[in-house]
């Protein structure tokens, strides 16, 4: 199995069993940083769009109310069970407009040029080679076209994401930060040099600062236990995950934290 397959392996069998946490209000974000991105790509009636990694649908949904009857979306994710989270918000909007994929975003097969924008939020990090996964997006992008990437920016959740990693290395060392995949491209200038690796260099970007609060500790948990720390959590013994959440919980009751940091950076390319 190669790096690439075994990459989609562990990112389809941690956000497969991270579905049933996915949608959970405590866990707003991945939504909220969905619209802005398309917010910023002012998307016009009648485009083609292509979400990959699209999750529950948090852009690919707007994106399809921005893009309209005349309009079309093809989102696609390896996660089935995050596909059919998408689905059923898209079938319960009665939305006509959008197709769903189970796939590998560089297997799509598409022609070269056949989108008028490419979106990826908070999935290009998972992909090994994130050069070649950038080009191979960017070759679907039309001339005039767009590309945004969404990725985190540095300090992603803390201090509950540091509070958890201890907790993991107290049980298990071994999967001692064996997840952060982000932490690649979290500085814009990181983020800069990847995109022109990748032949991408016109780009717009934009670094916000921002927190998600936590209204108790548990909170941090269904957050937890709805995203990317799944895949290292659905690798505990039962005894070893009651342990790890306690002592990461117990943390964060004595530091008293209330609020978690999201910093985001948003990155649009226009190619020429």
């Amino acid at each position: 199995m190669s790096l690439h397959q075994q990459a989609n392996a562990k990112a389809a069998m941690a956000y497969n069993a991270a579905a049933d946490h996915f949608d959970h209000p405590v866990s707003s974000f991945w939504h909220r940083f969905g619209r802005r991105t398309i917010e910023r790509l002012e998307l016009k009636s009648g485009e083609r769009v292509l979400d990959v990694c699209s999750g529950s649908g948090g852009s690919a949904l707007p994106a399809a109310d921005r893009v309209g009857a005349e309009g079309y979306v093809v989102a696609a994710d390896l996660a089935e069970r995050l596909i059919a989270l998408a689905r059923a918000k898209a079938e319960a909007q009665r939305m006509t407009n959008i197709e769903f994929r189970v796939d590998d975003m560089l297997a799509l097969g598409y022609p070269d040029h056949s989108f008028d924008a490419v979106v990826c939020v908070f999935g290009i990090f998972f992909v090994p080679d994130m050069n070649a996964a950038v080009r191979e997006l960017w070759r679907m992008v039309k001339p005039g076209g767009r590309l945004a990437i969404t990725t985190w920016g540095p300090n992603l959740f803390e201090p509950a994401n540091g509070a958890f990693w201890e907790a993991i290395h107290l049980e298990r060392p071994d999967l001692h930060r064996a997840f952060n995949p982000w932490e690649r491209i979290s500085e814009p200038d990181g983020l800069r040099q990847m995109l022109a690796e990748a032949g991408v260099q016109i780009v717009d970007i934009l670094a916000e600062s921002g927190t998600h609060p936590l209204n108790e500790p548990e909170d941090w948990w269904k957050i937890a236990m709805g995203s990317g720390y799944r895949g290292t959590l659905e690798q505990l013994a039962p005894d070893t995950f009651k342990r790890v959440r306690q002592g990461n919980l117990s943390r964060l009751f004595e530091e008293r934290v209330t609020a978690i940091e999201t910093n985001v950076i948003y990155a649009i390319a226009t190619k020429e």
